[in-house]
């Protein structure tokens, strides 16, 4: 009999130790993962919140915080952003704070597409009427029909969501926007609190207003902040659209100094890095092909501003394209581009800098032709600018010279030396090797 006693006691022992962590697993807190939209809603957000909403899925999280602060951005990137909240398998919240933030433009259809909204205070909500690049109204007819798709999908999101509708669709109609106390009132968004963790304890319990009929539990939830990895952070900056556009400017003008003046190297180098990371941006953020074909002709219309005698008419054309490339390089309506200031600041400068080129150019060619110094030009050497065949340009002692050698060629970029001249002419012969260091070859 004792030993059955006994026999009991140990499968009790065993039951209860069994029994301890499944009882430990249902009085742990519940995880919450937030992650901070605080910026332009582009490719680089959006994979942010689909990788962070995989996360909280994989981690079993009870529910993922958008804490968004946005003014807005590309319309495919907020179409990515919220059917990721709609097909999410657990609660997204929205939660537009800190306190003076907004959910502006694309920032009202990420709110409405959230299974639960709430604002902090002093934060608004709305102006969500499709522009052009610009900041400008979009022409009638493309407006109409760009507008009633928008209008349609927020007023989707809004009902299914049992959010006023019609509030909603006043944000792209009317560009309206509402304060925290004005939004919940019309039941924009279900409620404000001054903080997460307020508000996280405030709705446990309740249910989901979507299609997935979820309970929250969040009431002292852990929260873990999720922070953008840096190399999305990195990425971010490389798609900025005022950005892109300098670095493919610098890109193709520097290539394109390299080409026509063969041998310097450095400029080469960094136009070749600059248009890759371009090149890279370009393939992220939606562009214009018209407005590349501007820029690369404007480039190329200032380079030959500087071989062809054109009195600042190929300049004046390569700049005027230069503007209009910049100005068309994102243009879609609704869309993130270039802001129009830069561009202008950018072409300004270069015309003042072709101007005054142009103007130095006139001077020195109404100044009256000398041949009194040519002869000191002799022993100079000179570098070849066009090929001598025999007879092409060289520079040499800071001016453009016609020359022709005897050596029957010489191509671009070698060093010729001035024996003779004749008139205007100066008769070269390439220029002799250096010779080699006596002692290095002892070295060797």
């Amino acid at each position: 009999m004792t030993a059955i006693r006994l026999w009991g006691v140990l499968a009790l022992a065993l039951i209860a130790s069994a029994a301890a962590p499944a009882q430990a697993d249902t009085t742990a807190a519940p995880r919450v993962v937030a992650i901070r939209l605080n910026s332009d809603i582009d490719p680089v957000s959006a994979s942010f919140v689909k990788d962070s909403i995989s996360h909280a899925e994989g981690e079993h999280a009870a529910a993922l915080v958008i804490v968004l602060d946005t003014p807005g951005g590309l319309s495919t990137s907020m179409q990515d952003i919220y059917e990721a909240e709609l097909s999410a398998k657990l609660p997204v919240i929205v939660y537009v704070a800190p306190q003076g933030g907004r959910a502006a433009s694309a920032g009202v259809y990420v709110t409405m597409a959230s299974d639960w909204a709430a604002m902090a205070p002093n934060t608004n909500i709305g102006a969500a009427t499709p522009i052009d690049q610009s900041g400008g109204n979009i022409g009638s007819d493309l407006k109409r029909k760009i507008e009633n798709d928008a209008v349609a999908k927020i007023r989707t999101l809004a009902k299914t969501h049992d959010r006023n509708a019609n509030a909603a669709a006043l944000t792209v109609i009317k560009a309206s926007s509402y304060t925290a106390e004005q939004a919940v009132k019309i039941g924009l968004v279900e409620q404000i609190a001054p903080n997460l963790r307020s508000l996280l304890n405030s709705i446990d319990g309740k249910e989901t207003k979507g299609t997935k009929h979820l309970v929250f539990h969040t009431a002292g939830a852990d929260i873990e902040y999720r922070q953008m990895p840096w190399t999305l952070r990195l990425l971010d900056v490389l798609i900025n659209p005022n950005l892109l556009f300098i670095l493919f400017l610098g890109g193709i003008a520097g290539l394109g100094y390299e080409i026509f003046h063969p041998g310097v190297i450095l400029p080469g180098a960094l136009g070749a890095v600059s248009l890759v990371l371009a090149l890279f941006g370009f393939s992220i953020v939606p562009i214009n092909w018209a407005g590349i074909v501007l820029m690369v002709l404007g480039v190329a219309l200032l380079l030959m501003e500087g071989w062809v005698t054109s009195h600042g008419v190929l300049g004046v054309a390569g700049v005027i394209a230069l503007a209009a490339g910049g100005l068309l390089l994102f243009r879609a309506p609704g869309e993130v581009g270039v802001d129009p200031l830069v561009v202008l600041t950018v072409s300004a400068l270069i015309g003042a800098g072709l101007a005054f080129v142009v103007t130095k150019v006139v001077a020195a060619r109404h100044q009256p032709v000398t041949t009194t110094g040519i002869g000191t030009l002799l022993g100079r050497e000179g570098v070849v600018r066009t090929p001598l065949r025999p007879r092409g340009e060289i520079y040499v002692e800071g001016a453009l010279w016609q020359a022709e050698t005897e050596a029957g060629s010489a191509e671009v970029g070698d060093t010729v030396v001035v024996r003779g001249v004749d008139g205007l002419l100066l008769h070269v012969e390439p220029a002799p090797p250096e010779p080699s260091n006596p002692a290095e070859g002892a070295l060797q």
